[in-house]
């Protein structure tokens, strides 16, 4: 049967549960305003990057020029927030430089080691002030959401061994609610980007619809949280080049 105009599939359902609450939430921020303030805009890191980068090893040359590309491109994005989701997604793996192929369960740990490692350059505690201050509330909303939680799909996928979402999720909110009364940052961001991971990958592999009104609040908070967090995760590179940053999976090649 062919599906009737305007019908939706399950990754699009209307606004239930967890959509509803989201939406009914404040926009975090315009499209515009990225980034947490002037010095952290694409311009003034990448005038950073030129006054500093005689002094990066190449690893971290490359990581931060790849970053700042594409953090400048999001910048230049008007109110189409599903590319500026994609945008700042590529920006920040080209700031971790994960390797593409690694095991779901190996990237998620290598977000971790990544956030840990930036943490211990954060002695202004800019990451800290931005989970703790800026989005407490946004950030709680979009980590209880199941639609941005993995075994969830797994489940409805009839994925081999995913029956028991439910209580797999009400475990991930208790090590939330855990980590968020603890103000245990590096987890609170494993956790957030976990979610994240999960909404790159509805875009990415066609999952979603374009410009979908029924899941507008998380792609909006989503591309408003990496547009704040990725600028100060490259400024926190930039201020640590003694770190052995490792080479990026694609190094330049003659």
């Amino acid at each position: 049967m062919t599906p009737r105009r305007g019908r939706v599939n399950r990754g699009d359902r209307a606004r239930t549960g967890a959509h509803r609450v989201l939406d009914s939430a404040p926009a975090i921020a315009h499209p515009a305003a990225m980034t947490t303030n002037a010095a952290l805009s694409h311009a003034a890191l990448k005038d950073k990057q030129r006054r500093l980068r005689d002094g990066f090893p190449t690893p971290l040359i490359l990581r931060v020029h790849r970053a700042l590309s594409w953090l400048g491109r999001a910048e230049r994005e008007g109110d189409d927030t599903d590319t500026r989701f994609i945008l700042l997604w590529i920006g920040f793996n080209a700031a971790y430089a994960g390797d593409v192929q690694r095991a779901v369960e190996s990237e998620r740990d290598h977000f971790r080691e990544f956030f840990s490692t930036l943490l211990t350059f954060d002695a202004g505690r800019r990451l800290y002030d931005a989970i703790w201050s800026r989005f407490p509330h946004e950030i709680r909303l979009l980590l209880d959401n199941r639609y941005v939680f993995a075994p969830f799909w797994q489940h409805h996928n009839g994925v081999a061994g995913a029956h028991g979402w439910e209580a797999k999720f009400e475990a991930s909110k208790r090590r939330v609610n855990a980590a968020l009364g603890q103000q245990d940052t590096a987890t609170v961001l494993s956790i957030l980007f976990d979610r994240l991971y999960v909404l790159r990958n509805q875009l990415v592999h066609g999952g979603a619809t374009w410009a979908s009104d029924v899941n507008r609040a998380q792609v909006r908070d989503g591309a408003a949280l990496l547009g704040t967090l990725l600028p100060i995760f490259v400024d926190l590179m930039m201020d640590a080049p003694d770190h052995d940053w490792p080479m990026p999976h694609y190094p330049v090649v003659e």
